[in-house]
């Protein structure tokens, strides 16, 4: 028989998720490179994305959590420590070089059908070309080829040089890894070379893989549904299903109901429960609309009663929060959203537009325009690099 549900109050799962996010404490990973090692082991993945109006994504996903983060600590763990590496998840992100037999299959699936990529038709032989290149010169970028002739783009996000296919087909199938990134250029080396293997780690199984998704989403989720364990990977859906069920006989999983929605499946661990007793404080977080806790908008909806509007595709006429609002989250309610703007030249951030989501207080502006203020230094501190194309 079935066990029946417990129901919980959306405050208990907004303390869960927000403590397995780690955002109800102020620097749980540290600081420094193995600080970023460690908030990407835990949080599975760290989105990139190349909008850069502000900091990109993936270092204010990490400044929200690593208060002394630098931008040098995420090039270190990625160009040196080798702890971090670029793949796609349900985007590109970095992912922890620990889990490469996990993404290891996706390269295998890329290799057996090709199609599957933003594949352009290059000559016969340019591939190897390409690998037998990087083997006896080194590391690339995509500047290293602006002596060949451009193509018609195959794919909006592509590119007129047709090296671009080939370097993009190594990257998804795994031969050749994104060693270096400024700004948005990438560094491209032999995967073998660049982590000083003789033999690339083995694809995970089936039941390796279902583990690792559950795992994940016990660790940074810690109240979650088959949907959001497996977000991105419904093929794994029966497989994980299976170890939820298993781990509910067995007491390690507790069947939960949202009140108010009580016919979302939801499964948490005692341990998750218990710390989620606590209080979260008030903490100010200015998000990224990328970030873990808002990116399945949904799930948000459902434990915040907000879900996110990503507008920047949107437009001008249709936007009500602004091009690129970023959710700003005082304790465990989102209150506000602010289109803002990074003004390198001038050396200023601009809030474009302030959309209150929450009665708006003396207090709450004072709480927001002091984390807005280190939100600036922040900002700021990077407007010098020199940002490239991929």
């Amino acid at each position: 028989m079935a066990k029946e549900p417990v129901t919980i109050d959306p405050g208990v799962a907004r303390a869960a998720w927000l403590r397995a996010q780690r955002l109800d404490e102020a620097a749980p990973f540290g600081e420094g490179p193995d600080a970023v090692r460690r908030a990407v082991d835990h949080l599975g993945y760290v989105q990139i994305d190349t909008i850069h109006v502000v900091e990109r994504s993936h270092h204010h996903i990490l400044f929200n959590r690593m208060p002394a983060y630098r931008r040098e600590d995420l090039a270190q763990a990625q160009s040196d420590d080798r702890s971090v590496l670029e793949y796609w998840t349900h985007a590109l992100a970095y992912v922890p070089s620990a889990d490469y037999r996990i993404f290891a299959r996706g390269m295998a699936a890329a290799r057996a059908d090709p199609s599957r990529l933003f594949a352009a038709e290059t000559e016969p032989g340019a591939y190897a070309k390409l690998i037998a290149r990087i083997r006896r010169d080194g590391p690339v970028t995509i500047r290293d080829f602006d002596d060949e002739d451009r193509v018609e783009k195959t794919h909006p996000w592509g590119s007129r040089k047709p090296s671009k296919a080939a370097l993009r087909y190594g990257f998804f199938v795994g031969d050749l890894v994104v060693s270096r990134r400024d700004g948005m250029l990438k560094t491209y080396e032999l995967a073998s070379r660049h982590f000083g293997w003789k033999r690339r780690p083995a694809p995970a199984s089936d039941a390796d893989h279902a583990a690792y998704l559950l795992a994940r989403a016990m660790r940074s989720q810690a109240i979650f549904s088959l949907e959001s364990a497996c977000r991105g990977d419904a093929k794994a859906k029966p497989a994980v299903a299976e170890l939820i069920d298993r781990a509910v006989r067995r007491k390690r999983l507790v069947p939960l109901a949202l009140a108010g929605l009580e016919r979302k499946r939801l499964w948490a661990t005692p341990e998750a429960l218990e710390a989620a007793a606590g209080e979260t404080g008030a903490r100010v977080h200015i998000l990224s609309p990328f970030d873990p806790l808002v990116i399945q908008r949904g799930r948000t909806e459902a434990f915040f009663g907000y879900a996110h509007r990503f507008e920047a595709y949107l437009p001008e006429a249709q936007r009500r929060l602004g091009y690129f609002a970023l959710p700003v989250l005082v304790g465990d309610r989102f209150v506000a959203a602010l289109d803002l703007k990074a003004d390198r030249q001038a050396g200023r951030l601009v809030i474009r537009k302030w959309t209150w989501l929450a009665e708006a207080s003396e207090e709450l502006t004072r709480m927001i325009e002091q984390e807005l203020e280190r939100f600036s230094r922040f900002q700021l501190a990077g407007a010098s690099r020199e940002e490239g194309a991929s």
